[in-house]
């Protein structure tokens, strides 16, 4: 060890400076902290500027931005959120909330990256608590840590698996198939889950929701919306609609051609045709607003078909003292002439206001609920005639009717990930053989079929994360290079005395802290060359090595930065670090009994040939 270069000792204290600024929580962004450790390796001549680079093109990070446009063309369409309203309409309580949940985000988590899985469950359970009256904290910590187990059941779970693959590739290893890491990966999540939903489920708090204490102080409006025909609505109760006791949102009255249904009973029928009177939130008109089938009542003078619904957005505009709206009922000010809008709801300091939005006469100060062109903003947020005007964000109307395509297209790449196994297939079109022609393959078509348009692909894709894998895997790679990963394997195998069993525990035990206080893409291209080194040093066979770093790269209960998804649900669930610790020792202690049990007879340490 003390005989290293200068360049290996530099390399080592440019990893070891990443941990400790991460841990110690200086406000650096993971990128910039990455892509510096990195330029100090090269101008320090530990690593070749090519070297360096080669880790951003690697096929693991294209593939990851591919599967960010695809992930974001299934929440463009609604697919998922449609699948959490089946899935949890009726549920009654929180724990058969969790049991449904369960299976649904292990199932869906193994074959799309968990972290927009996780954004795309988590607007859908909070709007059902508030529907419910339920803490989201008895169901938000449990729906990351699903999220994570279900990224280790499949190659395209989560962006460790990729990479890792990657590397594995480079070092002239046999690439993963679609579920090798299943083997280990499934039987974990379902003891992992089995376990949540039991014993874990009672270590959760039950705190007050923050999203409720808020809504306490939001603005409420008044608000109609039409039931048309096809609605999912229609046919069904209030009760069984989930209309009831809505959180931040209160059904007034049913309007059936002409004849008023008020107060409104949990067993009125909603038909085709009613019109819905609501007092609410932003927030949850949001929600009414994209429930397909469920439109506003302004929009009857001017019906939209899907595609132009998509250059449309929800906007707040406050009237102004001079503006010529003063003194005009909502029908009289023809907004679509004026402004090209449509007004969806009112607020007006907290008033009763009357039960019709055609026939409120507006005042200084009411605050309007629009629906707008996107460019409303822009145009209008100096003029005259309101004091202000924004955008509200995540009101965008979902692509309903491309659902089956987005749906489809997924599955099309599961298949491709299927068939690239077969080995008269991959004669035939060696293309399919990469993961990332595939996936770029599905994000265009995502694209051409208009599922999710351009500027959304492009903001789905997350540089921050593309750029930290990108420098994780050239300091991997200046490890490597300057044998700084052979000393550290040698000193790890020389301590373990050839009980490969030990060094697969030690290693295993050190990727699962380190992913609690660095990026976990980061953990895995990092440790893996010094655990391939150590199999190598040992005569050991190196997949379940592999397979230990990538399970333990992934796991990530103890902290809530350890995991992005454990950060998301935070501030939605009112979580505190110490909830994390006390559910997350219990979750790691079972997650590596079940690990280090599997892996070794799984993948024995000596190849089958000796």
């Amino acid at each position: 060890m003390f005989s290293l270069p200068f360049t290996a000792w530099i390399t080592i204290g440019v990893t070891i400076g990443i941990f400790l600024v991460m841990q110690l929580r200086i406000p650096i962004p993971t990128d910039i902290l990455f892509t510096s450790g990195l330029v100090i390796v090269v101008l320090c001549g530990a690593l070749e500027p090519r070297q360096a680079l080669a880790g951003f093109a690697n096929p693991a990070v294209i593939t990851i931005a591919a599967l960010f446009v695809v992930a974001s063309g299934l929440q463009a369409t609604g697919l998922l959120d449609w699948a959490v309203y089946q899935l949890l309409g009726s549920a009654g309580s929180a724990r058969e909330a969790l049991l449904r949940l369960a299976p649904t985000l292990l199932f869906v988590s193994a074959f799309v990256n968990n972290t927009p899985v996780v954004a795309m469950f988590v607007p859908a359970v909070l709007l059902w608590c508030r529907q419910r009256g339920i803490s989201p904290s008895k169901l938000l910590m449990p729906v990351s840590f699903l999220a994570i187990l279900g990224g280790t059941c499949s190659l395209i779970g989560t962006s460790t698996n990729i990479v890792v693959n990657g590397l594995i590739v480079e070092a002239g290893l046999r690439p993963m198939h679609l579920f090798e890491i299943g083997y280990v990966g499934l039987p974990v999540a379902i003891v992992g889950a089995l376990f949540l939903l039991t014993v874990g489920y009672h270590l959760l708090p039950n705190r007050t929701d923050l999203v409720e204490r808020l809504e306490k102080e939001a603005r409420e409006y008044l608000v109609e919306m039409i039931v048309e025909p096809g609605c999912r609505l229609a046919g069904k109760t209030v009760e069984e609609a989930g209309l009831r006791h809505l959180r931040g949102l209160f059904l007034i009255e049913i309007d059936r051609d002409g004849h008023i249904i008020t107060p409104v009973t949990p067993e009125d029928i909603i038909h085709e045709g009613d019109r819905l009177v609501f007092t609410g939130v932003v927030t949850t008109i949001v929600d009414l607003v994209k429930i397909p089938g469920l439109r506003p009542a302004g929009e009857l003078r001017f019906r939209l078909d899907p595609r132009s619904q998509r250059g449309r957005h929800l906007c707040e505009a406050v009237v102004s003292r001079s503006s010529p709206l003063i003194g005009q009922t909502i029908r009289e000010a023809n907004f679509r002439r004026m402004y090209n809008a449509v007004v969806i709801a009112v607020h007006r300091n907290g008033e009763r206001l009357p039960r019709k939005i055609g026939d409120i006469e507006l005042q200084p100060g009411d605050t309007l609920l629009l629906q707008t062109r996107t460019d409303f903003t822009a145009r209008f947020r100096h003029s005259r005639d309101f004091y202000l005007v924004a955008s509200v964000e995540g009101s965008e109307p979902p692509r309903h009717e491309r659902a089956w395509i987005a749906g489809l297209l997924l599955g099309g790449f599961v298949l491709w990930l299927l068939l690239r196994n077969v080995e008269q297939i991959r004669a035939w079109l060696p293309a399919i053989g990469e993961p990332a022609v595939g996936a770029v393959f599905v994000a265009l078509a995502m694209v051409l079929t208009r599922c999710v348009s351009p500027g959304q692909a492009r903001n789905s894709i997350d540089l921050q994360v593309l750029i930290t894998i990108g420098a994780a895997v050239g300091l991997g790679k200046a490890l490597e290079s300057t044998k700084a990963a052979d000393a550290i394997s040698q000193i790890l195998v020389q301590g373990v005395s050839g009980h490969p069993y030990l060094l697969l525990g030690i290693l295993f035990v050190l990727g699962s802290l380190l992913t609690e206080f660095i990026t976990n893409v980061a953990v895995a291209a990092m440790i893996l060359p010094i655990a391939l080194s150590a199999a190598d040093a040992g005569g050991y066979d190196p997949r379940p090595f592999i397979m230990a770093i990538t399970m333990a790269a992934s796991m990530s209960f103890l902290t809530p930065v350890g995991y992005q998804t454990n950060l998301m649900v935070m501030g939605p669930g009112g979580y505190q670090p110490r909830d994390y610790l006390k559910l997350g020792i219990l979750m790691n202690l079972i997650v590596a009994v079940c690990v280090l049990t599997l892996i070794p007879w799984i993948w024995p340490f000596y190849p089958p040939t000796r």
